[in-house]
């Protein structure tokens, strides 16, 4: 009797402490019932034991995908810096390196990483199509040992984000030397083949894939098929990078031009059809063809193009060509646009606001979301004659423009350019070697500051 009467006078006092933190906690929790509130101190326990453990869970992917979406884009640059900073270029330090990119960015209230996994005709990942990345192995066709792409394809799941695989469709090389490329790399067998095939055109000291062949074309869609049917990604994302810009004076005699004329000859192509629009058609064809490719495999992977933010810019008949109105307005083309809007609010050209504006009235009555893409790698640098220079100087800008678009209807969300830029601290990225080197970090800094407290 006597423990009968210890243990019912201990239930009781048990219970009384718990009503009187509830009642001490209501105002912070008027959205809990008392059940929600005893299951959130047993979380909140729950939590705070896996912290000490070191344990602590990240929230799981279907969460995060059907969160805001904000990115920030890994690029070739990122990943040429982390060969060249380690001394063995194996699994175990690319994964090293890929937790510290997941980690800082979940720091700054990112929940999606866009991996650029064909930056010039190249693969971050076992392909039957195209050679191993140079910016991987340090030598195109050269296998690194471990497959990149699998392994952030992992990683970023357990950590609870998304990932999106990012390509360049027609980027073969920033130089026009055949010799640096690797003997299997398609773009050399074609450029060297008897057949003289024009599959690959050389302009303004670079090589292109040629957007008008179909053997290309396939090519392209091929690439993209094998990512989504052999690997978890949750995303294929393409930039601005489509056609080179030309000029008054030879756009109309440079690169794919010829195949233009032959087809208005063999009366293949409508005379009707400019030469700027016949472009477009290009683009468009490979742009839903790529749509299909990713729905067929997998219906829930996504497909976003990041083109360039200006629009009068975009609907240029000497650069580009992509069809941005088309894939905006028409179903079949892609999920997400995302313009770089890469300015400030005082660029006389194109101020944020303005171009937001634009973007924003495009998109109206579409199914196709609209995200933006922002400018981290112009902060803190030196003058570049643009108007808003002294703006770029803030580590306040970026927050600025998150808040806007965070309270914009018609955005769902953000991508930062690039990974680097969140990261200045890390002597990987040797990107800041001149007179400004030691202010633009401070700025940078004071971004990322700006990032953490803006998550909170």
């Amino acid at each position: 009797m006597k423990h009968f009467v210890q243990n019912l006078i201990l239930v009781i006092l048990l219970t009384i402490l718990l009503l009187f933190s509830y009642a001490f906690v209501q105002k912070k929790t008027e959205k809990f019932g008392f059940s929600e509130f005893y299951q959130f101190l047993m979380n909140h326990e729950s939590g705070q034991n896996n912290e000490r453990a070191g344990e602590k869970e990240d929230a799981p992917a279907a969460e995060k995908q059907n969160s805001t979406y904000r990115a920030v884009w890994l690029s070739y640059l990122e990943f040429n810096a982390y060969r060249r900073s380690v001394e063995q270029n194996n699994e175990n330090n690319f994964r090293k390196f890929f937790r510290r990119v997941l980690n800082r960015s979940k720091k700054c209230g990112l929940n999606r990483v866009i991996v650029q996994v064909r930056p010039f005709g190249d693969a971050l990942y076992e392909s039957g199509y195209f050679p191993w990345a140079a910016c991987i192995s340090g030598t195109q066709g050269t296998d690194p040992g471990y497959d990149p792409l699998a392994l952030m394809v992992e990683l970023a799941h357990k950590k609870g984000f998304q990932i999106e695989a990012w390509i360049n469709p027609y980027r073969v090389s920033s130089g026009s030397d055949l010799d640096v490329l690797s003997t299997d790399n398609p773009a050399k067998v074609w450029a060297l083949s008897d057949d003289k095939t024009r599959n690959v055109l050389s302009y303004n000291g670079a090589l292109y894939y040629n957007p008008s062949s179909q053997e290309v074309q396939e090519l392209i869609i091929n690439g993209v098929k094998e990512i989504v049917e052999n690997y978890e990604v949750d995303g294929i994302h393409m930039d601005d990078y489509f056609y080179p810009t030309f000029t008054e004076s030879n756009v109309n005699s440079a690169f794919d031009s010829l195949e233009y004329q032959k087809g208005l000859s063999a009366g293949a192509i409508e005379k009707t059809l400019t030469l700027a629009d016949w472009r477009r058609q290009n683009v468009n064809t490979l742009v839903s063809a790529i749509y299909q490719a990713i729905k067929s495999a997998n219906a829930d992977v996504t497909f976003g193009i990041s083109p360039a933010g200006n629009l009068d810019n975009l609907r240029s008949d000497l650069q580009y060509y992509v069809d941005v109105d088309t894939w905006v307005k028409s179903e079949g083309y892609i999920d997400y646009v995302m313009p770089q809007i890469y300015w400030g609010y005082t660029n006389k050209e194109a101020p944020f606001d303005e171009i937001l504006k634009e973007w924003v009235e495009l998109a109206e009555g579409s199914d196709v979301k609209l995200y933006v893409g922002l400018q981290m790698y112009r902060l803190g640098t030196s003058d570049d004659g643009q108007s808003d220079y002294q703006e770029l100087q803030d580590g306040a800008l970026i927050q600025k423009e998150i808040t806007q678009l965070e309270h914009t209807s018609a955005v769902g969300g953000y991508c930062l350019f690039s990974y680097q830029y969140l990261d200045a601290d890390n002597k990987t990225y040797d990107y800041d070697s001149n007179e400004f080197a030691a202010k633009r970090k401070k700025i940078l800094k004071e971004t990322v500051k700006h990032l953490m407290e803006g998550k909170k």
